[in-house]
């Protein structure tokens, strides 16, 4: 079976959406009191969301067959992927800006619905163009391919918010706080409605997220164009972006050179999406699940390897 012909009935969305609304509302009852996140809690919550996206694979393997599920999980996990580069520009954003860390969940809850909002109208665009248009495989392939090349050759990203369009709109429209109401987005000061720090940040991570969510969309409609797995796959990566945030956030540095697997999946991506116009066709998926699985390990076992290299030198020095 084609997956991108898999035939998704309206009642799969209601339900997939009817389980990450549960899940949200779950997820926002357990951090309601704004405490800070240790590393356990982390590891434990992001347990709970590697285990419900790799248990709807196994749904997607018994009700829809085998290929539509290597095409979700291979989706899912290029957007688990990319994340963690979410994670380090969120680092940034929060270090810049000075969130409290008790807040900082509240910011990144609502950062991943206005993520998944945004990925959701991406998803459909971009399935039209390809069905619509003969060149759009090639625009995003080529889009892929230079996005993948300068995530490789660019230093630290520059996550200046006062150079962010958007939050410079967003603070010369709204009237604006320059310090923090406890976990409040906006607050009443002499009588008018003010916009707090704690909303400036959460606008800074949604400007942010939008090129993320460009690139990881665009990425994952060259594995399939099927917009149920394509969604799906990518909501599950997305609602655990929040305690992958809190597990990773302080080990970073350890992943110095995971940028550079990123670059090649998403080069991979582009280029996939240009063959398919031409006449070598579609590649396998089974390949596509194999070269994000490889790419991935290896710049993973690269980075720890340089990591422990590093700390060696650092200690005889």
């Amino acid at each position: 079976m084609d997956p991108g012909m898999f035939p998704a009935p309206l009642w799969a969305w209601a339900a997939i959406g009817a389980v990450i609304a549960v899940m949200l509302a779950v997820d926002v009852l357990s951090h309601r009191d704004n405490h800070v996140i240790e590393l356990r809690e982390a590891l434990i919550w992001s347990g709970v969301w590697i285990a419900a996206g790799l248990a709807f694979g196994l749904i997607v393997w018994v009700g829809w067959g085998g290929e539509p599920a290597v095409a979700y999980y291979s989706g899912y996990l290029l957007e688990k992927a990319l994340s963690v580069d979410n994670v380090f520009v969120f680092a940034l954003l929060f270090g810049y800006f000075r969130v409290p860390e008790q807040y900082q969940h509240k910011v990144l809850f609502w950062g991943v619905v206005g993520a998944l909002a945004f990925r959701l109208v991406f998803i459909f665009a971009g399935a039209e163009l390809l069905h619509r248009l003969a060149f759009a495989g090639f625009v995003l392939g080529a889009f892929l391919i230079w996005t993948g090349w300068r995530l490789a050759v660019r230093g630290e990203p520059d996550v200046d918010p006062d150079r962010n369009v958007v939050v410079r709109f967003f603070r010369r429209v709204v009237p604006t706080e320059q310090r923090y109401h406890a976990d409040r987005f906006t607050v009443r000061v002499d009588g008018r409605r003010r916009a707090t720090l704690l909303l400036v940040a959460l606008v800074a991570i949604e400007a942010t997220d939008v090129v993320f969510a460009i690139d990881s969309v665009a990425a994952i409609l060259a594995i399939t164009t099927n917009t149920f797995l394509v969604w799906t796959a990518t909501a599950f990566a997305v609602l655990g972006l929040r305690s992958l945030y809190f597990c990773l956030a302080g080990l970073l540095r350890h992943f110095g050179h995971l940028r550079y697997g990123l670059a090649v999946l998403l080069a991979f991506a582009g280029a996939k999406l240009i063959l398919a116009e031409t006449p070598v066709g579609t590649l396998p998926l089974w390949l596509t699940l194999l070269v994000v699985v490889l790419t991935l390990s290896v710049s993973i076992g690269w980075s720890v390897l340089a990591a422990r290299r590093e700390r060696r030198r650092h200690a005889g020095g």
